[in-house]
């Protein structure tokens, strides 16, 4: 058996967060009763013409910049022609070769591998090149029934990005990847929700094999219309699977489009894949060409921090490992909490812990979203400060964050209502020291004869004696200087 080299390229549908539609008025929005936003224009009647929706030109030259495209001083649109029943006009307004933006990349990280890999990834900080971005309309929606089919054409028309990679991605895996960290930087810029199970984000995945040795890019197979992430890692390694047994068998790979069942988890014949002449793109004569510079230089203050400078420097900022950077930068509603947690706490590190451990659970466990988290990341500080002021134990810490969670009290509140304020007065704390020391003669025996240990014992003595309310630390010390 041979060896084969895999190139996979991905094109990527996202839906643009914008009020109305790319060329006419009509409103955007996701589950509205079909065919109730439509008009002349998103129908594709005779005579109707298009107007320029400004903000989708924005958003698309603000996704440029934030992932590093160079932005011609002129775009224009042109016409795609194919005959569909979800494209009313039998073409799309899209654009051909002045797309908006040409180049950039997509940056991948650790975190936006697949978990079970994340380990063992060899080149995790790989940047997957693009080849362009250009903005067309979306088509409108099908429904297949049994034996009829629907068309709903409140989404013809929407603003689309199509945003194309360059064919370097080598796996399954670093496919998953790059999905995970375009929708996360497209998240942080506020330009898509990409929400796949609304449509808001598609991919096309373009998959060929070689053996290797051989320079000459193999024959190109696309699957079409991808909506989860983690179905284009499963479909993409089946078509690994597949082509090389048929490469293995000497047949000959056809370029065609085939769909992916993610039930059978299997992919099928569609139909043998157009060339870019099926097309026939020409200029669109209702639309001028598109000045740029303006455009670019209104969106450019409003390039955000991108994930990875964020990561950088929650790790030096705050003291976080580069792992809990990841983790707290991966969403950006829990970024923003963690900030607010961390901004007058003792030791940021520490409010890392507890969102990490405590707080990520906790929501988990109640299947509830950071937005509608309970704590407020001032509650969260606030507690953080008094464990670490050593007013209640990290015992006593869990206890008032359960009572936290389940009713949004401050934890000042809680501590005074349930008595838990840790004592650390020092001459309390001797008076119970003495006290465990005189009841246990064996114990301090055993200490002074050098079994060390035993002062745990002794230590959990007072805390006994003081309801668990004496500070573990100092009660430790003060043992050790009476039985030196």
């Amino acid at each position: 058996m041979k060896n084969y080299l895999v190139t996979i390229g991905l094109e990527v549908h996202v839906q643009l967060k914008t009020r109305s539609k790319m060329f006419c008025g009509c409103p955007v929005e996701f589950g509205a009763q079909p065919n109730t936003h439509t008009c002349p224009v998103c129908l594709g009647m005779p005579g109707a013409l298009p107007v320029m929706n400004h903000q989708a030109l924005k958003m698309t030259a603000l996704t440029g910049l934030m992932l590093g495209c160079t932005i011609p001083p002129v775009c224009k649109f042109d016409r795609k022609h194919y005959f569909y029943p979800d494209m009313p006009k039998n073409y799309q307004i899209s654009q051909y070769d002045l797309p908006l933006c040409l180049g950039g990349g997509v940056p991948l990280h650790q975190l936006a591998f697949p978990k079970d890999v994340q380990k063992t990834v060899a080149n995790p900080d790989k940047v997957i090149p693009l080849t362009r971005i250009h903005l067309e309309e979306d088509v409108a929606k099908s429904t297949h029934f049994d034996a009829s089919s629907g068309i709903d054409f409140n989404r013809a028309g929407t603003p689309l990005m199509e945003i194309v990679s360059d064919p370097e991605i080598s796996s399954p895996e670093e496919a998953f990847a790059y999905l995970t960290s375009l929708k996360q930087i497209l998240i942080y810029g506020n330009v898509s929700d990409a929400d796949m199970e609304k449509g808001q984000m598609r991919c096309d995945c373009n998959i060929s094999l070689r053996p290797e040795g051989q320079t000459e890019l193999g024959t190109k197979i696309e699957i079409k219309n991808m909506n989860t992430i983690s179905g284009v890692r499963r479909a993409l390694a089946y078509e690994i699977e597949r082509q090389t047994a048929c490469l293995d068998r000497g047949e000959k790979l056809l370029q065609e489009t085939r769909r992916w069942d993610d039930a059978s988890g299997q992919t099928s014949l569609m139909r043998v894949k157009e060339s870019e002449a099926d097309y026939r793109y020409f200029p669109d004569p209702d639309l001028l060409p598109v000045k740029t510079e303006a455009i670019v230089a209104e969106v450019r203050p409003f390039v955000p921090e991108l994930p990875a400078t964020k990561r950088a420097r929650f790790a030096s900022q705050y003291g976080v490992s580069a792992y809990d950077a990841g983790v707290l930068a991966n969403d950006l509603p829990l970024a923003s909490y963690f900030e607010k947690a961390a901004a007058n706490a003792r030791n940021p590190k520490n409010v890392a812990n507890w969102i990490l451990n405590e707080l990520l659970s906790s929501l988990s466990n109640t299947e509830t979203g950071i937005e509608a988290c309970p704590i407020s990341p001032e509650h969260l500080d606030e507690l953080v400060n008094v464990i670490d002021e050593g007013k209640i134990s990290g015992k006593q810490g869990k206890e008032v964050f359960a009572e936290m969670f389940a009713t949004g009290k401050a934890p000042g509140v809680i501590i005074e209502e349930k008595g838990l304020k840790q004592e650390s007065d020092l001459g309390a704390i001797e008076a119970l020291c003495d006290q465990a020391i005189a009841a246990n003669p064996k114990a301090v025996a055993e200490y002074k004869s050098g079994k060390l240990a035993s002062i745990n014992f002794l230590k959990g003595q007072v805390m006994k004696l003081s309801q668990g309310k004496a500070n573990p630390a100092v009660a430790g010390e003060v043992l050790a200087k009476k039985l030196a």
